[in-house]
């Protein structure tokens, strides 16, 4: 009998730390075909403009995913990383350094919301314009196709300090990503799913050249990394201090495909940032890398359902928030 109290703040606390993390991705407010009745073209036009955009700039899929990420991981999924700085707010999620000038894709989703505005005024937000632009990349890029559930708001404030207080740095360790993820209610095969994203897109010398130049005080290249692909990476990548910050390709078999090659790149050492060859030197996350390796087909099942989830992060619903009419600015 003594132990009941205890036993019973252990259950309530569990609890908590359950209804918590269920309140961070919750796709209950969300409906698939949510403007099949207000805006039946919705879909269509988001479709449509992305396959384009990405026929004439395959860089451009990579570009919207990682927005949609980026969008989700501050303050939900939201639209408030379309919003652009004012006099008012001066740096925004978009301007923050993270984001600026890395984040590519505004003018797509622009234009499909002219577009869309002009079919139906008012009625579809920014954030479902990204959700279902990270959708239709995914399949032009890869073959992925998944229904988006909808129904999003769009939020009202966009800060430029929130992106690094909640989006992953590329230097995080296993157990640091595993975490970064916990809070937003994704779970850990989730994290490694969805950073199969890396398998598409570029990153900035800057991002890792500390694996390539000053690694420790015992080392100045990164044991982890293949020697041979360091060599070639620092032939694109100067020494620091350098006045340039060239971008090289994340997975460089298979650049603008997405596919599973990414996996196959950590299990030889080819990871090109610390949050990505962590993936397979981490205990915890080693038998997904390999099982996602040999298992494309599971692999995008996966990231299907995890761009799903991902999408539901925190959204704003019902009567909250607004319907834009520009993405770039609160009505």
């Amino acid at each position: 009998m003594e132990n009941t109290p205890h036993h019973m703040l252990q259950m309530v606390s569990i609890l908590v730390l359950i209804l918590c993390i269920s309140s961070s991705v919750s796709t209950a407010s969300l409906k698939v075909g949510f403007y099949s009745s207000t805006c039946p073209s919705a879909e269509a036009i988001v479709r449509s403009t992305v396959k384009k955009a990405i026929s004439d700039n395959p860089g451009i899929a990579a570009g919207l995913i990682r927005m949609h990420f980026h969008d989700c991981f501050v303050r939900g999924c939201d639209g408030s990383v379309l919003l652009a700085s004012t006099s008012g707010n001066p740096v925004a999620e978009r301007d923050n350094s993270i984001n600026n000038p890395s984040l590519r894709g505004f003018e797509v989703i622009e234009d499909v919301k002219t577009q869309i505005e002009a079919a139906c005024p008012q009625t579809v937000s920014c954030a479902d314009i990204l959700a279902f632009a990270a959708r239709d990349s995914a399949l032009k890029v890869g073959g992925i196709n998944y229904d988006v559930p909808s129904g999003r708001r769009d939020g009202l404030v966009s800060i430029g300090d929130e992106v690094p207080q909640n989006l992953p740095r590329p230097t995080l360790s296993g157990d640091e990503l595993v975490t970064n993820f916990a809070r937003k209610g994704l779970s850990v095969d989730e994290m490694v799913t969805l950073s199969g994203a890396h398998s598409i897109g570029v990153s900035h010398c800057s991002s890792f050249s500390k694996r390539l130049y000053s690694f420790s005080d015992t080392s100045t290249q990164d044991s982890s990394m293949d020697p041979s692909y360091a060599a070639t990476l620092k032939t694109k990548c100067p020494a620091p201090p350098t006045t340039t910050d060239p971008t090289v390709a994340l997975e460089p078999s298979t650049s603008i495909r997405l596919d599973n090659k990414y996996y196959e790149g950590l299990i030889n050492h080819r990871g090109l940032l610390t949050s990505d060859q962590t993936l397979f030197s981490s205990q915890s996350t080693k038998e997904m890398v390999q099982s996602n390796a040999y298992n494309g087909a599971s692999w995008a099942e996966k990231f299907a359902h995890a761009m799903v989830r991902m999408g539901s992060i925190e959204v704003l619903t019902g009567s909250d928030g607004e319907i834009r009419k520009h993405c770039s600015f609160v009505n």
